[in-house]
């Protein structure tokens, strides 16, 4: 594989997807300019210390201490005790994959050549990334101001040889990682403590890794609504080019022609018995349509906070400018992740009735109750998925509730010196257990879909023939490993299969 280089252009959310689930290799950029801005930040810092400059974080102490001079003889000593004092992180760990989507963005802000870092610490992140030595990092413990100090104290502390880390499926401390692939922990330059752990990368590599799946989640909710409209009946000009082109949302429209496409309306249009399908079919490109509109913004927002130097002070070495400011503050991606997760939510809402719908001999259509295959003399005894409605909906609940902004919470902090904070953090976690729910709400009604199409079918009701192929072959994959539901079985291993499925994005949808 090529790797990805750092310093040298824009980096994508694609490429922190990619390094942190594919093993994709990265590399420090060779070229002048890079090196010109690395090398004159350190030695300006270098000049400053002689000169007995006063900077933050370096020459003072930290937060509301920023008025605690530190005496030169203690300055490199400074920058281990920040990585100590914030080893305090609590809650469940990130997994390896996240952990190394945080290393991946962590890089990507220092690469930036304005943190005034040092070759080594730049290449013991690139080791770390590319010998998949992850640091345990604890989920909880930061604000998102000033950036995610705590959690990326374990960052910092990893490199210094004090943390534990994932290393060949196992948990070990840093260092004994490091003697096995011959690399030695890093002896913090002033700054560098601060470097690492003053930014937004937590949350931002969190949000990458969340726009990967909802963007999926997008396609695969479309692809449901197809099935679900089909083992419903239901009323194909629903998805009419015509009518979706008087309410001009391109994403809207996108969604539409899939599920248009997908049915192969235009060589089978189906007329529903009912003129008009519940809103659960009838709407689902408007509400799918929200995500897919808002999806390139989101991007855009977090590739500019990817992009971006985010810690404090920015040290212009090539200008011999020391900036404080607050570029740790992160309010995109708090925004963008609260925005994120209500959209997503509603996905879950939206499968979650059309499931309802499934199973209801109300409103299916004809369908058996709970879209149970048992022949009639046993069908008093067995409920098909009735409980995997039930638990759809208690998932959905649940990522509902989670949809409350996490920015409004600000606390103010330390002293009242982080007196607003973004909240960024917790924006984004709570992103990423919307995202499972939903798409555990997804498997459930894609499972139902499929069962629904195997009885439409076998009651000769529907050709698979008279679908598109991509269909086709998607109900096909599905129905082999979820055999018919005749007899009452337990349903939690399918599932299971089917999230994780998902969560792999198996099924290649639209492209």
């Amino acid at each position: 594989m090529n790797s990805v280089v750092f310093g040298h252009g824009r980096l994508t959310v694609e490429d922190i997807v990619s390094i942190a689930k594919t093993k994709q290799p990265v590399e420090i950029s060779n070229s002048e300019v890079f090196s010109q801005r690395i090398d004159s930040a350190v030695n300006f810092l270098d000049t400053l210390l002689k000169e007995d400059g006063v900077i933050y974080g370096v020459t003072t102490g930290y937060g509301d201490s920023v008025t605690t001079e530190v005496p030169l003889n203690l300055v490199e000593e400074l920058p281990l005790h920040l990585t100590r004092f914030h080893g305090c992180g609590l809650g469940d760990y990130f997994n390896d994959v996240e952990g190394k989507a945080i290393l991946a963005t962590r890089l990507a802000s220092l690469s930036q050549g304005f943190s005034g870092v040092s070759w080594d610490l730049l290449n013991l992140l690139v080791a770390f990334i590319n010998y998949d030595v992850i640091p345990a990092i604890p989920q909880e413990g930061s604000v998102g101001a000033s950036g995610d100090l705590t959690p990326l104290s374990y960052v910092a502390g990893a490199l210094v040889g004090e943390r534990d880390v994932y290393f060949k499926e196992q948990v070990v401390n840093s260092k004994v990682a490091m003697e096995q692939l011959n690399l030695k922990p890093i002896t913090l330059r002033p700054k560098e403590g601060l470097a690492i752990m003053n930014g937004t990368a937590v949350m931002t590599a969190l949000s990458c890794l969340a726009f990967d799946r909802a963007q999926y989640l997008t396609k695969l909710a479309t692809r449901i609504t197809s099935l679900s409209s089909l083992a419903l009946k239901g009323n194909s000009h629903h998805f009419d080019e015509i009518l979706f082109s008087v309410k001009p949302h391109q994403g809207q429209q996108q969604v539409a022609a899939r599920v248009r496409d997908d049915l192969n309306h235009h060589e089978h249009p189906r007329n529903a018995d009912r003129l008009q399908d519940r809103y659960s079919i009838r709407c689902a490109p408007h509400v799918i349509g929200v995500l897919a509109d808002s999806l390139p913004f989101f991007k855009m927002t977090i590739e500019n906070e990817l992009n971006s130097a985010n810690d404090n002070p920015i040290i212009d070495g090539v200008g011999e400018h020391v900036l404080h400011g607050g570029h740790f503050y992160g309010g995109h991606i708090a925004m963008v992740m609260d925005s994120m997760k209500t959209a997503v939510a509603n996905l879950a809402d939206l499968a979650d009735r059309q499931i309802a719908s499934l199973v209801d001999t109300r409103y299916n259509n004809g369908l058996p109750s709970n879209l149970s295959s048992s022949c009639d003399e046993r069908r008093f005894i067995n409920h098909g998925l009735k409980a995997v409605q039930i638990g759809a909906s208690a998932y959905t609940a649940e990522a509902l509730k989670l949809t409350m902004p996490a920015s409004v919470f600000s606390r103010s902090t330390e002293c009242h010196n982080q007196d607003k904070v973004s909240m960024g953090t917790i924006a984004a976690r709570d992103g990423l257990r919307v995202l499972q729910l939903t798409e555990q709400v997804l498997a459930s009604t894609l499972l139902a879909s499929i069962q629904a199409l195997r009885i439409r079918v076998r009651n000769n009701e529907l050709s698979l023939a008279s679908l598109s192929p991509e269909l086709i072959h998607m109900y096909e994959d599905i129905a082999e490993y979820f055999e018919d539901l005749c007899e009452d079985r337990p349903l939690e291993s399918v599932l299971r299969l089917t999230v994780d499925y998902i969560q792999q994005q198996r099924w290649s949808l639209y492209e």
